[in-house]
């Protein structure tokens, strides 16, 4: 008997995939100015006669009913990265954006997105075409600011689940640096928290012959560094996962002059909320005792962003899982432990209390031993095939598994 994922997914045009595909490759856009792609996407639900609205600045929400039955979303992420693109694909992005302080900067799509709604669109269009191989609401939402933990708070903010059917369930996936054709999924924490910080450390500027005379940021700001990376190796138990990362480090103008401020970047990934309060608590400690034993003024620690934890709900997650291995075949799903990669998809859930589902499928081929690039990098380019089709079989597979007609998905 034939399934519906299989009634769903014939005749698929893997051609039109392909060019969809291309398309965004080649015409990434930075965090929440997503503008073209936010057209695009609403020019290609209105071909397949999707009624849709835009939510949250720049995204897309799409709404297919299809007679009686639950309420499911699906979300898919919409923006780039600042990186220039060194990947040799012929349809590689050479594109530009502007960052928030007017810096021109290469952008790219190192994180995949493009395949994620490509996928969507795709399935939302077989979805369509056999109507009768399954029955309910489906919610598309493309969300933009994902990798700036900004979008799915601004659609949340922007009414989204006002103006749109409340989902009994919210599902989501991203790809990966795994072997194209498989998936991953986890039961229970998925993805980690995360937080970002901004540490502005105050001294006294001096000339360099002179440092009796100042006090040195640049020498109290890599103390507190040094010992922050004892966060993880001294106060926590050496069983509980965590990273606390020093991105980037700006002091000074000239080498003679010891400057009177430095400023750091942190990035903190956690997995439970109490270890997180631990971390971040650990960290404003040490910034102002480093400063204190210094005889330095208090330094300013602000909040860029916080991602909120990507849970995998244990049931559904359970039963997504039995539907992906009858969907795409038991030997290409597999169980796997959370990452500590971090998404902002939880956000559209737990603003409305029902649980959700996210999981990772694989964009490369890859021989025994070999390691892909990993996701952020400028090599990052998933293969076209059998991505494409994975990700569009999972997400019709996973969307059937409670809106499809046989309980199989």
């Amino acid at each position: 008997m034939t399934s519906p994922t299989d009634t769903v997914l014939s005749g698929l045009d893997t051609g039109r995939a392909h060019r969809i595909y291309r398309h965004l490759h080649a015409h990434p856009e930075l965090s929440m100015r997503e503008y073209a792609t936010a057209d695009f996407v609403a020019a290609e639900l209105d071909d397949i006669g999707i009624g849709n609205f835009r939510c949250g600045g720049t995204g897309v929400v799409g709404v297919i009913r299809n007679g009686e039955g639950p309420v499911v979303a699906f979300r898919a992420d919409t923006d780039g990265l600042p990186i220039a693109e060194d990947t040799g694909l012929e349809y590689a992005s050479t594109v530009t954006g502007t960052l928030e302080d007017g810096t021109t900067v290469p952008v790219m799509h190192g994180c995949g997105h493009d395949t994620h709604v490509t996928s969507l669109l795709t399935a939302a269009r077989a979805l369509v075409s056999h109507p009768e191989a399954w029955s309910g609401t489906l919610v598309l939402v493309f969300q933009p600011g994902e990798e700036v933990a900004a979008g799915a708070r601004a659609m949340v903010d922007d009414g989204l689940w006002e103006r749109a059917p409340v989902p009994e369930v919210v599902l989501g996936q991203h790809v990966m640096p795994l072997r194209t054709g498989t998936v991953n999924i986890s039961h229970g924490v998925a993805m980690a928290m995360a937080d970002a910080l901004r540490v502005t450390v105050y001294g006294k500027q001096s000339h360099g012959s002179r440092p009796q005379s100042s006090i040195d940021p640049i020498v109290l700001g890599a103390h507190m560094i040094a010992r922050l990376q004892t966060i993880v190796s001294r106060e926590l138990d050496p069983r509980t996962p965590a990273v606390v990362t020093s991105g980037t480090f700006h002091a000074g103008l000239k080498e003679n002059i010891i400057p009177d401020r430095a400023e750091f970047t942190l990035n903190i990934r956690t997995f439970e909320p109490e270890v997180r309060d631990q971390v971040l608590s650990a960290v404003r400690r040490i910034v102002s005792g480093e400063a204190a034993v210094s005889g330095a003024p208090e330094p300013l620690v602000e909040e860029i962003y916080a991602f909120p934890s990507c849970h995998n709900d244990p049931a559904q997650a359970a039963r997504v899982e039995a539907a992906l291995r009858a969907g795409l075949g038991e030997g290409n799903v597999s169980v796997s432990e959370p990452v500590m990669g971090s998404e902002d998809f939880g956000h559209l859930a737990e603003a409305i209390g029902v649980p959700s589902v996210f999981w990772m499928f694989g964009g490369f081929d890859l021989t025994p031993g070999e390691e892909a690039p990993v996701n952020h990098s400028p090599h990052f380019g998933p293969v076209m095939e059998p991505t494409l089709t994975t990700g569009t079989r999972a997400a019709v597979t996973g969307i059937l598994a409670y809106l499809g007609t046989d309980p199989r998905g």
